[in-house]
């Protein structure tokens, strides 16, 4: 049930941003609807059909002139409407999963505590302490990467897997130092590591804890809008190694695998407090809507990227593509979704079930 309602929330929210540009835009919402399927119950509030539906899995927003063939768009047609309003109304779906993203993650470093790249303790043999590094110092870039977060440096050092970076640090007088580090390799955890304790602010309504500065509203903020970028990169890189079959196993997972990570993790939580169970869901959540802006913005037919790569081919040529093109596109692009689907379900089953 936990998971029905995260995902019903992450589905509400993309369809919102379809339905109030649309609106604000003066094209007619003919319906939208919660889940999919038969319809439950229904209420019409205006011009607009408000419908929940049988299965709680997706939504959408049906719009007026959305999918026309050969009939001449009214005034509050989808299609009667220029590029650069058609655009906004695909595009605002993603959108709003980023902006649910922020403000899950706002909430979250609101309530909790933060690890940021300023290192209050150099570890005793370690390649931080190798090469000179002092509590105090702020890590500016990694490799030239501008690093905003703590997480931006735990996900490149993921990616680096053990090769030597260079780091640019900023310290506690002012001055500005490089240094080239070999990052070791921790035998517990697996991972590759510079060797030092972060330092942790606590959120503007967590519990006071001694030795821990509170994050002001706009480091709070700060950390919330980068936090949702960092996400949005990790998606982008992971589904396009999906896209292309080179991804591992480990790296993606189904309807299945989100069913159990949520539940899971909800409960690892309840083991602490009703409080971190529910931040382990509105976590993971953050994590999900940034998935689906990004996995909406792919420039596959059968996605809002896809309507959106047509209407800049509509632009470019001056004329809207053949509808007979663009519905066999949106055909063959549903399939490859299809199979996609097939084949992280499969994997889903081989993880957990087999």
């Amino acid at each position: 049930m936990i998971t029905i309602i995260l995902l019903s929330v992450l589905v509400v929210a993309h369809e919102f941003g379809h339905f109030i540009v649309a609106k604000k835009s003066g094209i007619w919402v003919q319906e939208f609807a919660i889940g999919m399927g038969p319809k439950i119950c229904s209420r019409r509030k205006g011009d607009t059909e408000y419908s929940i539906r049988a299965l709680p899995l997706g939504g959408f927003c049906r719009m007026e002139g959305e999918a026309e063939e050969g009939i001449a768009p009214s005034p509050t047609s989808f299609l009667s409407k220029s590029i650069g309003v058609r655009l906004a109304v695909m595009a605002a779906g993603p959108f709003m999963n980023f902006i649910l993203a922020f403000i899950m993650i706002f909430g979250l470093t609101c309530t909790s505590f933060t690890a940021t790249p300023e290192i209050r303790e150099v570890l005793p043999d370690s390649a931080a302490a190798e090469i000179g590094l002092e509590a105090g110092d702020v890590i500016q870039k990694i490799d030239g990467k501008t690093i905003h977060i703590y997480d931006e440096l735990q996900y490149i050092l993921q990616q680096n897997r053990g090769e030597a970076i260079i780091l640019d640090i900023i310290r506690n007088d002012g001055q500005h130092y490089r240094y080239e580090l070999q990052p070791k390799l921790d035998e517990e955890t697996g991972r590759y590591l510079i060797g030092f304790s972060p330092q942790i602010y606590s959120g503007l309504f967590a519990e006071e804890a001694d030795g821990y500065e509170k994050m002001s509203a706009g480091e709070t903020a700060h950390y919330s809008y980068f936090a949702m970028i960092n996400y949005v990169k990790m998606t982008a890189e992971g589904l396009l190694r999906v896209f292309t079959f080179t991804a591992d196993s480990d790296e993606y997972g189904g309807p299945i695998a989100i069913f159990k990570m949520v539940g899971d993790s909800y409960e690892a939580g309840l083991e602490y407090s009703l409080k971190a169970a529910i931040q382990n869901v509105v976590y993971i959540g953050a994590v999900l809507s940034a998935n689906l802006g990004v996995l909406n913005l792919f420039p596959i037919p059968a996605l809002d990227g896809g309507r959106i790569l047509f209407l800049l081919i509509e632009a470019i040529r001056r004329k809207p593509m053949d509808v007979e093109t663009e519905a066999k596109l949106q055909f063959l692009g549903f399939m490859f979704l299809m199979g996609l689907m097939v084949f992280v379900i499969l994997g889903d089953i081989s993880k957990f079930i087999i």
